[in-house]
């Protein structure tokens, strides 16, 4: 069974600046039960606010396979009443199974089944966590609602920026480009100052029982990875089979659903040609996979959707850093802005295997600015004209000269 902590435990821990307005003594903190956001409950109570635990159950607690590592529920909604408790902090186990089933399995499967590429995590960080837990946080009177996510928030111009943390190899930046202005003057990110092997010494300093847990690494719906499983499970047709193809349309070989594939992919497609092939497209209407040379994954231009602008001022093109992957790196380019809340972008050099569906993140263009900027939905991207061109005139003399 374990102790409470005491004051003179939790005054050797470092101190956190949340950036609070003063008279603000009630903190609303999202535990899930991991090491991450048990070190930021005890990070605020060390500063001495008033801290409430608020965990949510969003699946089946009974679904989660054992040894499988998620979060969100079974062990890890008990192990987030433990520590509040450990921390002498009242707590409270959310039941947001219909919602999330609505605004994340559900939107989750029908992108497979368009063709598309999802980002479940962004997904319930902009229509569950920091909507509802916001939402409940004010409720309870809170003056802020604090996560375990590696990332940093300031006070700039009199709003709240986020910045990339000190922890790279952790940034999780990239699942919170959707956060809002005003959502952002009500959130406060402690961790997001240290790294990560810091934060489990800490935990183990204290005694804490998930010093050593492992991070969650499978999608918290979908343990062991198989999403495929889910995804016919939502979606039936999504196992409807198909051709693979080439560009010229010639069959290669057969597919047991396009849920399967996603663009930029090379491994199991169960073809073989003169090169490697990779996923190039994914034709849903015909229900084809279209595979081609690596050289043909390039593309410079990317098309948005639900931009989310975090930046200073209006202006319509802006040059950025853009990063298509959640771990990708961050290449320059140029953002174009519309008033419908679309956008494009035009990258300075082609990036390989840009899937619709994914989101692509803004930072700062500088080295050193490492602020993030926002992002949107990919709908498309493609090679600028010149390119495709000259692809083109290629193939042709090749064709030629055979």
């Amino acid at each position: 069974m374990w102790t409470r902590l005491t004051t003179k435990a939790l005054s050797a821990l470092p101190r956190c600046d949340l950036g609070l307005p003063r008279g603000v003594r009630r903190v609303a903190v999202a535990m899930s039960g991991g090491v991450d956001s048990a070190m930021a409950a005890a990070l605020v109570k060390a500063a001495g606010y008033e801290a409430v635990g608020l965990t949510m159950q969003l699946y089946d607690a009974g679904a989660r396979s054992a040894g499988s590592k998620t979060c969100c529920a079974g062990q890890d909604i008990r192990d987030a009443r433990a520590l509040a408790a450990r921390l002498n902090m009242p707590h409270y186990v959310l039941d947001y199974e219909a919602r999330f089933r609505t605004e994340v399995m559900q939107p989750f499967a029908d992108s497979y089944v368009a063709g598309q590429t999802p980002v479940p995590c962004a997904l319930c960080n902009e229509r569950v966590k920091f909507l509802d837990l916001l939402a409940l946080a004010r409720e309870l009177e809170a003056g802020a609602l604090v996560t375990g996510h590696y990332i940093r928030s300031f006070s700039h111009r009199g709003e709240r920026i986020l910045c990339r943390p000190q922890d790279s190899a952790r940034d999780q930046s990239y699942f919170l480009f959707a956060t809002t202005r005003a959502q952002l003057q009500h959130l406060r990110f402690p961790l997001g100052e240290f790294a990560k092997p810091q934060i489990r010494a800490l935990a183990a300093r204290l005694g804490l029982g998930v010093a050593d847990k492992p991070d969650s690494q499978d999608i918290c719906f979908v343990p062991h990875g198989r999403y495929a499983d889910m995804v016919a499970a939502l979606r039936p047709d999504a196992k409807e089979p198909g051709e693979i193809v080439d560009e010229a349309g010639r069959v290669l070989g057969q597919h047991q659903g396009i849920m399967h594939y996603t663009i930029g992919q090379r491994r199991g497609l169960g073809v073989s040609d003169s090169e490697p092939l990779y996923v190039l497209a994914l034709d849903v209407r015909r229900r084809r996979v279209v595979v081609g040379p690596r050289t043909r994954l390039g593309v410079r231009r990317i098309i948005l959707r639900d931009v989310n602008w975090l930046g200073d001022g209006d202006a319509e093109r802006v040059r950025l850093g853009f990063r298509v992957r959640s771990s990708g790196p961050i290449f320059l380019g140029e953002l174009l802005r519309r008033a419908d809340g679309s956008g494009e972008v035009l990258l300075d050099v082609a990036e390989m295997g840009v899937a619709p569906g994914q989101a692509c993140v803004f930072y700062g263009a500088e080295t050193a600015d490492s602020r993030l900027y926002g992002g949107g939905w990919i709908v498309r991207a493609e090679a600028v004209a010149a390119e495709a061109a000259a692809h083109d005139m290629a193939v042709r003399r090749s064709s030629s000269a055979g």
